[in-house]
Formats: structure tokens, C-alpha cells, sequence
């Protein structure tokens, strides 16, 4: 049975705390990985580009698998905070 979604929430945002940081002497105030200069931006965008994972890993050392899931753990809450406007094409 899947855990609740209650339950899965907090474990995700424990995730995310643990993992995540902004700062505004860092990056700008972008999120990052704690204790490094990497932002949450630059791992998605490597993941859209078809880096897989690993390939990140090699690129990144200092980061881990757990890292870069909280990373789009992270991008998923904000996009689910978000209000999408579309604008009509002509």
C-alpha cells in the first residue's frame, strides 16, 4: 500500500531541507545543493538536456543521487505552487 500522501509530503520536504538551501550571499539567492555553488537550475537543465544520473554524477563528484532527486523533488513543489496562465496563439 503507498504511504500517505500526508506522510509522503513530509518525507519530501524533509528531503528537500536536507538537500536544498537558498541563500543570498550564494547564487544570487538561487537554490542550491547545500554546501556547494550548484544550483537546482543548472541539475534540471542537464537532466532536460538527456544527462542521465550518472553522467551528472561524473560531471558534479560532490553531488549524489540523493542530491539530485531532492533537487527535482524541489523544482516539482515549486511548479506545483505555480499558476500557469496560457495565453492564446494567433
Amino acid at each position: 500500500m503507498p504511504p500517505s500522501r500526508y506522510n509522503a509530503t513530509m518525507q519530501t520536504r524533509s528531503m528537500i531541507e536536507g538537500w536544498i538551501t537558498v541563500d543570498p550571499t550564494v547564487c544570487h539567492g538561487k537554490p542550491v545543493i547545500r554546501g556547494t555553488r550548484i544550483m537546482v537550475s543548472n541539475i534540471l537543465s542537464l537532466l532536460a538536456g538527456g544527462y542521465t544520473i550518472a553522467q551528472i554524477l561524473d560531471y558534479y563528484p560532490e553531488l549524489s543521487e540523493e542530491a539530485i532527486k531532492a533537487a527535482l523533488e524541489y523544482a516539482i513543489q515549486v511548479v506545483g505552487e505555480e499558476e500557469v496562465v496560457l495565453r492564446g496563439t494567433s
